[in-house]
């Protein structure tokens, strides 16, 4: 299912320089312009991201040269106007090079469309955000195809499903929700298309992108495109699909699994698991907020310390939640980021889930011998997650500080007081996987444990229960966490499990709602405090658009339905 066109040069995937990846030589100059921009607009003014996606008009040695020849004042600052005209003349938009693309098959209300959906006010609602996919469509334009070293944006040969907004390219994570929402709405090959943009960059560079960016060729994301692969099964039977994954996913699988992804802990009863963390292969700026990570990493005296903690921050950003106290040792004070000494319970819970599907495809293709080893390999999994993670006292799992370092090679030995006792929602992902759920005593002690956690409110589950002013952290909620912790509890045996999904999922709906009506928008997160209120926080402005938002609507949707009878407005 590789994409007939195949990333090319400049945008190298290789690990030749160990755990960095090189970047490209129009990403170092454009943070050269991002970091003019911040001087000439400020932090409040400009959104550097926007900066590293232009795209040249002209070869990359002149406009260089015309750079450098930009007015400059004493103190060495660019006026606004002698700034505008320069990229005026010299670069495209961000966000120029992806032009709209009717999805193939979209139509305005599918046949079966939300079938348990009665209300009538709600199906109107729902449609409109089921229209929403034909805003977010995009495909790569030709001048990408033509010149690819011309621009950051990858030429990827699939139409793409678009977040929103400033994420106006394909990101990997947020793909599992589009997808989910897709199949909602019927739109198979399109959901189709972004696995095989997905496969195309895995088959490139030995691992999913962060984005579709030359940026981003530094990290991943959480790994889900098994779960993609298994969910566009599930709805059309198409073991082609599954034939054309599998080799790809190993290769997945090999990523994760490698030296730099990979820890041991030796646990109370004397047992060796070994275990997975994020680890950007990266240890300068990230290209996307080069100004402001320079201005963080100004604290610290020494170079090796700033490269460290210009690691933590691309490791954050690999595991999707930048940024959160959950990744600090000291919150909330930012510089003490330390992601890449943490054995995440999610992370875990991730690649657990690509071992049970992985070996659920090679049985259904016939690859019996890759079946079985990736069958034991979950149960090895499952046993470290268990031995690692799993907290009696709060009925919850615990992401592990690594205690001896983050780059030691010798095992870690597990001890108590390395778990994270902070509340998080990812506490309770494990619930998400079926060896969790269908142990209906577990489910039930879960279950008390997340009604009284404190992350349970109005709108929805908190994020955490710290309010440092970071967007994962209270009292913004997430779809993709609602989503996981609402279907994990859904398909348990527990009763009390299935109500508090119904109730959440309700809660959500309505506070999505809500917002939609008082903004005409879906959000990228909510404050769960509040109805009807998008979230705030982080280093940029609340995005709208919004891809996964709207594919966990449409799934709730789907799943619990809407009764003809039943008010939609906040209570």
């Amino acid at each position: 299912m590789a994409a007939n066109n195949s990333l090319s040069p400049p945008f190298s995937c290789r690990k030749d320089s160990g755990p960095v990846i090189p970047t490209t030589p129009l990403v170092t100059f454009l943070e050269r312009v991002q970091e003019t921009a911040f001087q000439t607009y400020g932090r409040s003014n400009c959104d550097l991201k926007d900066y590293v996606d232009l795209s040249l008009k002209f070869d990359l040695s002149s406009t260089v040269e015309a750079f450098d020849e930009i007015p400059k004042t004493e103190n060495g600052l660019v006026s606004v106007t002698d700034f505008q005209g320069f990229i005026g003349k010299w670069f495209t938009g961000a966000g120029e090079d992806l032009v709209y693309a009717q999805p193939v098959d979209f139509e305005p209300e599918p046949r079966g469309f939300l079938p348990k959906v009665e209300n009538h006010e709600v199906r109107a609602w729902a449609l409109e955000v089921h229209g929403l996919w034909k805003e977010l469509s995009r495909k790569v334009s030709n001048s990408v195809l033509d010149k690819p070293e011309s621009h950051t944006l990858l030429p990827l040969s699939e139409p793409v499903m678009i977040p929103g907004e400033r994420f106006r390219e394909v990101y990997y994570w947020d793909s599992y929700w589009v997808v989910r929402g897709l199949l909602a709405s019927k739109m198979y090959e399109t959901a189709k298309s972004i696995v095989t943009n997905l496969i195309s960059l895995l088959d490139t560079c030995g691992y999913v992108l962060n984005g579709a960016r030359s940026y981003y060729t530094n990290r991943s994301q959480p790994p889900l495109l098994s779960a993609m692969v298994y969910e566009i099964y599930n709805k059309t039977g198409d073991v082609d699909l599954l034939r054309k994954a599998l080799p790809p996913l190993l290769k997945e699988y090999q990523f994760w699994n490698s030296e730099i992804h990979t820890k041991i802990i030796h646990d109370a009863e004397n047992r060796n698991h070994s275990l997975n963390r994020y680890y950007a292969m990266w240890n300068k700026p990230r290209p996307e907020a080069s100004a402001t990570d320079k201005r963080f990493a100004s604290k610290f005296l020494n170079d090796d310390e700033k490269q460290q903690f210009y690691r933590e921050l691309a490791s954050t950003a690999e595991s999707g939640w930048d940024f959160s106290s959950r990744w600090m040792r000291n919150p909330p004070e930012f510089t003490t980021l330390s992601t890449t000494t943490i054995l995440p319970v999610d992370l875990n819970i991730f690649i657990l889930r690509m071992e049970l599907d992985i070996a659920f495809f090679a049985k259904v293709v016939g690859e019996n011998a890759i079946a079985d080893d990736f069958l034991r390999a979950s149960q090895t999994r499952k046993k470290a997650i268990d031995s690692v993670f799993w907290n009696e006292n709060m009925g919850q799992w615990l992401d592990h500080w690594l205690n001896n370092g983050a780059e030691s090679k010798e095992p870690h030995t597990w001890e108590a007081q390395n778990q994270n006792k902070n509340v998080f929602v990812s506490n309770f992902v494990p619930l998400w996987i079926d060896l969790f759920n269908s142990d209906a005593p577990l489910v039930e002690k879960v279950t008390r444990s997340l009604q009284s956690s404190g992350l349970l409110c109005a709108a929805g589950i908190a994020t955490s229960l710290t309010n440092s002013g970071h967007q994962w952290d209270f009292p913004n909620g997430w779809a993709p966490m609602q989503h996981m912790i609402v279907e994990g509890l859904s398909r348990s045996a527990s009763t009390e499990a299935r109500k508090l999904a119904k109730d959440i999922a309700e809660r959500w709906i309505r506070t999505n709602y809500a917002a939609y009506k008082k903004t005409g928008k879906m959000h990228e997160k909510y404050n769960v405090e509040k109805f009807g209120e998008f979230g705030g926080g982080g280093n940029y402005r609340p995005q709208t658009g919004f891809g996964w938002s709207n594919g966990v609507v449409l799934t709730f949707l789907e799943e619990f339905g809407w009764p003809k009878d039943q008010k939609i407005e906040c209570n």
